[in-house]
């Protein structure tokens, strides 16, 4: 069986390829011809040059495969060109069901995100209180940005696409760390910056944290057991965002971040840091303010029907953030 995976060159998608290929099962990967392929080097896989966004290079690539893994994403807070994150997202999605669809594929697992995910009200900022489960809705509210927008519109034509003919499952990955990070996403950034020394202060929010093996096994896992038309959310811990730096205090020997700042103080900052950057010096800003505005809602959920059904494994979120740490460091991210 010959299955076929998007955004291979990605984290998530990089490190399925990965577990896809160490199973011994045909994997086919989608690349740009512009894109970064270390996290698939070496990989056994066979690569076809395409694109989401081309309907032909799909086609080409999704012939005889009979699953489709579509986690191609464009996961950033800032852009440039917002139009861009909704045609990736949302356009790409749907030229993927589609060439999966007319190829005759089977099953298609569909790489959503826990921001699409609602949170209950009560529940915000305490990760031991009322969590955010597949069957809640998002408030509209929490949908802040063009990435989280844009997530949520794909995962609608996900849902919708799913019928006797082509079954569809969504999974709802949270925060995930561990190796083979390359850009890094914006979640990666947390322990490589903290790494480097680049952490003065924290903010009161958290995330639920999951080893990025934990996430492509849970995407497999979908694969095998998921039922069509159904949400899964792949994650492990909630942790408030000074408890994962307690964790990385303990890795790197740095010292855990002492001041709590005021979130009026940081979204200022913001403001003028993407002004600065992104209007004067036009690159990406180092603190997004779409990335600031997310952490008034933090992302705690529950895991629970992803384990109980798919058997979603529980590894050591600790040890995915030493992985994260010694990845960056063996591939020059870090100093030695």
């Amino acid at each position: 069986m010959t299955t076929l995976v998007t955004g291979a060159t990605g984290f998530v998608g990089g490190n399925l390829a990965r577990a896809l290929a160490e199973r011994d099962e045909e994997v086919r990967v989608l690349v740009r011809p512009t894109s970064n392929d270390l996290a698939i080097q070496d990989a056994k896989v066979t690569r076809v040059t395409g694109d989401i966004l081309c309907a032909e290079s799909l086609r080409k690539a999704v012939e005889g495969c009979e699953t489709v893994y579509h986690c191609a994403a464009s996961y950033s807070f800032w852009s440039r060109q917002r139009d861009a994150i909704y045609r990736t997202n949302v356009q790409g999605t749907r030229n993927v069901l589609d060439a999966a669809r007319e190829s005759g594929a089977r099953r298609v697992v569909f790489t959503s995100s826990v921001s699409t995910i609602g949170l209950p009200q009560d529940g915000d900022g305490n990760p031991n209180g009322p969590l955010g489960m597949e069957e809640s809705p998002p408030d509209p509210s929490h949908l802040i940005g063009h990435y989280k927008q844009s997530k949520f519109q794909a995962e609608q034509l996900a849902l919708a696409a799913n019928d006797d003919d082509l079954h569809v499952i969504v999974v709802n990955p949270c925060a995930p760390v561990g190796e083979w990070d390359v850009k890094p996403t914006p979640t990666g950034r947390i322990p490589l910056d903290f790494a480097r020394g680049r952490i003065p202060g924290y903010l009161a929010t958290g995330m639920n944290l999951v080893d990025v093996a934990d996430v492509s096994q849970g995407h497999i896992l979908a694969m095998e057991r998921g039922k069509p038309g159904e949400r899964y959310i792949l994650g492990n811990r909630n942790l408030t965002l000074l408890e994962v730096f307690g964790m990385l205090a303990e890795i790197t020997g740095r010292r855990t971040p002492r001041w709590r700042f005021p979130y009026w103080l940081v979204i200022g900052a913001a403001y003028c840091d993407q002004w600065l950057e992104s209007g004067l010096m036009r690159r990406e800003p180092s603190i997004p303010v779409e990335g600031i505005k997310i952490t008034r809602h933090p992302m705690y959920v529950s895991s629970a029907k992803a384990i109980e059904q798919l058997g979603l494994p529980q590894n050591s979120v600790e040890a995915a953030l030493e992985k994260a740490i010694r990845w960056f460091s063996d591939y020059g991210y870090l100093p030695n």
